[in-house]
């Protein structure tokens, strides 16, 4: 059979992976393959990632399950036996069992002899940062927001569950109330990545840091650590700010911290020698963010900083995270979009700044970093 005129003038490349596509997609070359001792661990392997993309809203209801009964918690001082976790859990004991193997499969937990069971080391990981905790329970939102992802991406779907979370994406007025949950929620994932994003950066010679969109204070407090001696400025927007202002006197560096309230978008407090951006930039659409930019720009002094955190698209070892989990996000959201370190830096450069480098943090998949600098003359 002759092949059509579009396909002949492919390249030879995309040719042969259009043979192998139609080669892979017959199911007798799958059974085959299974079989064959030569490519059998690549269609088991490929089978098992096909089958956990199906599976992986189950699994993350397992983690769910796991830390609405606080079985991480009741884990935390030793191992327990099955029993007394059907007790401690309020479960029958035949549907404890089935979230105790499930979460044993997931590698959350551990069973040991004598029907005991423990912490594993990513059950073990949440106790410690109850930020994962928070995000697990945010996710009943993007679930909801994700039930026709087909309408979704049609803009069919209506109003989401996450754009009224996030009231500010639609370019709503923020009060009190509506910030508060988003609030608390950006306070918790902060704390996770502040001391990351500390770590990779220069803050020698700073002397009046100034962290915008710093929601309740997580970063700023972190930041007030490592220079005792600069001043420290919170921007945001009025109810954000005061809600920050409140936490950050209850929890002691509150007397170092000028919360500002206000929004970006008629420009930013001048005089800061560093400015930060904390998991801000890919919450805005391409105009908005080069509109923060320039206003980061301007209001920098001469020979000043700018440090953008956030988890970027194209991240080598977690790729998914960035287009496929905060693409979808994002879109459910109603604003923003994932981007590349690359993109960042020109849209950085295209707003005055120079010298646009990345620092490498402990764990690039919650925050990468990207120091910019203005020209001191």
């Amino acid at each position: 059979m002759t092949e059509p005129p579009a396909a002949r003038r492919l390249p030879i490349g995309e040719r042969w992976l259009t043979l192998r596509n139609r080669l892979v997609a017959s199911p007798c070359f799958q059974r085959w393959a299974a079989g064959f001792p030569l490519t059998r661990h690549i269609a088991r392997r490929n089978t098992r990632t096909l089958f956990d993309l199906c599976a992986g809203f189950v699994y993350a209801q397992v983690l769910t399950a796991c830390i609405r009964l606080d079985l991480f918690g009741k884990l935390a001082d030793g191992p327990v036996t099955g029993a007394d976790l059907a007790l401690r859990l309020g479960l029958a004991p035949d549907k404890a069992r089935t979230l105790l193997l499930a979460a044993c499969s997931l590698d959350l937990i551990r069973e040991l002899p004598g029907d005991r069971f423990a912490l594993a080391d990513l059950g073990a990981a949440v106790t410690g940062n109850p930020g994962i905790a928070a995000m697990v329970e945010h996710h009943a939102l993007l679930y909801a927001d994700l039930a026709d992802p087909v309408a979704l991406l049609r803009g069919e779907s209506g109003p989401t569950g996450l754009s009224r979370y996030w009231p500010y994406a639609g370019g709503e007025p923020v009060g009190s109330e509506a910030a508060a949950p988003y609030g608390a929620l950006m306070g918790t994932s902060q704390g996770m990545i502040a001391q990351d994003i500390l770590d990779a950066c220069d803050l020698s010679g700073i002397r009046h840091l100034m962290d915008v969109g710093g929601g309740e204070g997580a970063f700023i407090a972190a930041a007030a650590a490592r220079l005792p001696n600069a001043r420290l400025t919170l921007f945001d927007l009025p109810a954000v700010a005061e809600r920050a202002r409140l936490r950050l006197d209850r929890a002691g560096p509150g007397e170092r911290i000028v919360c500002r309230g206000g929004s970006f978008h008629a420009g930013l407090p001048e005089g800061a020698d560093a400015i930060s951006l904390v998991r801000v930039l890919h919450d805005h659409d391409d105009g908005v963010v080069q509109g923060l930019l320039r206003a980061a720009f301007a209001a920098l002094a001469p020979g000043g900083r700018l440090i953008i955190a956030e988890p970027l698209a194209g991240t080598p070892g977690a790729e998914p995270v960035g287009h496929a989990y905060f693409g979808f996000y994002l879109l459910a959201m109603g604003s923003g979009r994932p981007r590349t370190a690359e993109e960042l830096s020109h849209m950085a450069q295209a707003a005055g700044f120079e010298r646009v480098k990345e620092h490498k943090t402990r764990r690039p998949l919650l925050a990468r970093v990207l120091l910019a600098h203005k020209s001191g003359i």
